[in-house]
């Protein structure tokens, strides 16, 4: 093992794969985190900032398929999925929510080994997105999920948080409704009033001025944009 090999966060609730895991990659050169419920897998994330994720979907306390796309509101880090459900809408959902690559179990070692290469090789050439946004009086710390209008925290729902986060991901970038739709309340979704409707609910938590919003703006008849510049427009 190194002292500055590539860092994992192994998060598996079976013992037995964690420790295969840990010997595997530590006889390769990675360094190695690990835990086995979602909660540790984010304290561990925020703290370690780890350069790729291998992440179990079968967790005692809920879907891995959920922390991979929280994970992936505020971080680029590949995540491989490696789960023993094989089933095509299992890799699908994975893929949607985020994640890089998806192993079925059982699997062999150099197979994991060349996945984690070719993922972390992609990662090296994408620019790394900031972890805190801001713009104008609106401050967004994807990492701690912590919002705050001119220093004061706005206490948003969980939705309200992805779609606040989406939005600051893409500042300054128009993003239409349907595209909104699927990154907020997943592929299947089609409800399009569910937009409208949080959106009402996010301005009136971090706008001045609801009915006149500065921060969250409206582009007829194709979605919203989160302005980068506040600046008397």
């Amino acid at each position: 093992m190194t002292d500055n090999g590539p860092l994992v966060l192994v998060v598996e609730d079976e013992a037995p794969v964690r420790k295969f895991l840990r010997a595997a990659l530590a006889s390769n050169g990675y360094r190695v985190v690990e835990t086995d419920t979602m909660r540790e897998a984010e304290q561990l994330a925020t703290g370690h900032n780890p350069d790729v994720f291998i992440l179990d979907l079968t967790l005692p306390d809920g879907d891995g398929i959920d922390l991979a796309r929280r994970l992936r509101e505020w971080t680029k880090a590949p995540i491989i999925v490696v789960s023993a459900r094989g089933r095509e809408d299992d890799k699908v959902n994975a893929l949607d929510a985020g994640a890089d690559d998806y192993l079925t179990k059982p699997f062999g070692v150099n197979e994991l080994l060349a996945r984690l290469r070719v993922a972390l090789r992609h990662a090296r050439g994408a620019p790394e997105a900031p972890a805190v946004i801001e713009a104008g009086p609106l401050r967004v710390d994807l990492a701690r999920r912590e919002v705050t209008v001119e220093g004061r925290e706005a206490r948003l729902t969980p939705t309200e948080f992805k779609l606040l986060a989406l939005l600051a991901r893409h500042a300054g970038k128009v993003l239409t409704h349907r595209q909104i739709l699927k990154d907020v309340w997943g592929p299947n979704a089609t409800e399009a009033h569910w937009v409208r409707v949080h959106m009402a609910e996010l301005r009136k938590k971090i706008e001045a001025d609801p009915a006149r919003p500065r921060l969250l703006v409206t582009e007829p008849g194709v979605g919203y944009r989160l302005r980068d510049r506040i600046d008397g427009g």
